[in-house]
């Protein structure tokens, strides 16, 4: 599996910008896929954003679509959600995940720890 550490989160007020990060040492970065998901207390976790290995191909929840940006470094192996116009719904506790090219959570056998988002109104 792949170890990845997610940071950037925080607390922002609704209207804001943050980026998250996640980052692997592993120098098998680049063969996997990279997704983004979210889970607030009480519900499913859900897709957020994901991309491609190369970074040519990226996919969007419809909740996030024009808002939220996925991006990767494979020389530096990091990949980033900027998140922008942020909303109170955004708030959850935000993965990383490596895997294969897909919506599905269990196309991601590798997961980070998670960090925190809180968007206040």
């Amino acid at each position: 599996q792949v170890q990845l550490v997610e940071s950037g989160g925080g607390l922002v007020q609704a209207g804001g910008s943050l980026r998250l990060s996640c980052t692997s040492s592993d120098p098998t970065f680049s063969n996997y896929a990279m997704g983004w998901f979210r889970q607030d207390p009480g519900k499913e976790r859900e897709i957020v954003a994901t991309i491609s290995r190369s970074g040519s191909m990226t996919f969007y929840a419809d909740s996030v679509k024009g808002r939220f940006t996925v991006s990767r470094d494979n020389a530096k192996k990091f990949t980033y959600l900027q998140m922008n116009s942020l909303k109170p719904d955004d708030t959850a506790v935000y993965y990383c995940a490596a895997g294969s090219y897909s919506v599905r959570q269990q196309d991601f056998p590798s997961w980070g720890q998670g960090t925190q988002v809180t968007v206040s109104s």
